[in-house]
């Protein structure tokens, strides 16, 4: 038991030592630990003027609650930024790659897909010192994900335009797009909401893939997208019941 404690602590030193090479620091805003590190410091300070900017144009405050939905056929990623209770298109950024896999859900450790589904990340989710410049991560598996036993870690946004079952997007996108999530956090948001979806979700592209074997799935993950559309471009709380996910108003 002592060798054990002995090793464990090692572990945290040079985790420690790690992190205080590479200058990351956190900031506590509202009990939640917000990391940052010199790199992030520098993308988010490249990018904020034009961002702010582009959010003014929009009658958008920069710091505001995010949503992101993302779109795997279409290789879409969107920023929606809240205002007057709902949610505004800021901006569509193309996804460099997810990697090898097709059309569906992640299920099991190694097979290569990306995850479709209902996410969010908390501010400790956010990798300021991230092997692919800069990341976060998507939460997978979810509890829907784990009770139908998929498997599976580490799935994020990221950048670095490579992939093997994330979403990778160039180190620019990522840059615009982690500062957009970091002053989110910062400003108070206490997680922002990613949806992920195998494509838009309208009725011609349900029928063009009524043959798969993710359909059931997938017309559960379209009450979801629905829900959105109907409810004044406002995001549900997603639950889980009866092993399917389901949909409420946010709280």
């Amino acid at each position: 038991m002592h060798a054990i404690r002995k090793k464990t602590m090692i572990k945290k030193i040079t985790l420690f030592a790690l992190l205080a090479i590479c200058g990351v620091s956190s900031t506590t805003i509202a009990g939640e630990s917000i990391p940052s590190s010199s790199r992030s410091r520098e993308a988010i300070s490249k990018v904020k003027p034009q961002i702010e900017k582009a959010f003014d144009s929009k009658n958008l405050k920069f710091g505001a609650p995010i949503y992101i939905r993302i779109f795997k056929e279409e290789k879409e990623l969107e920023i929606w930024v809240s205002r007057n209770k709902s949610f505004t298109l800021f901006r569509k950024y193309t996804i460099c790659t997810y990697g090898y896999g097709s059309l569906g859900p992640k299920t099991r450790q190694g097979d290569e897909q990306a995850p479709e589904g209902f996410y969010y990340v908390k501010p400790d989710k956010l990798n300021p010192v991230s092997t692919f410049h800069l990341s976060f991560n998507l939460g997978y598996p979810n509890k829907y994900d784990r009770i139908h036993q998929r498997t599976g870690r580490a799935l994020m946004v990221h950048g670095n335009c490579v992939s093997i079952g994330c979403y990778a997007m160039t180190d620019e996108k990522i840059e615009e797009i982690y500062a957009i999530a970091d002053a989110a956090l910062r400003n108070g948001q206490s997680f922002f909401r990613v949806h992920i979806f195998p494509f838009r979700m309208t009725s011609e592209n349900m029928q063009r893939h009524r043959n798969s074997k993710w359909y059931p799935f997938w017309q559960n993950l379209k009450e979801g997208y629905d829900f959105f559309d109907k409810n004044g471009n406002t995001p549900p709380n997603i639950e889980v019941e009866n092993r399917r996910y389901v949909f409420n108003k946010s709280r």
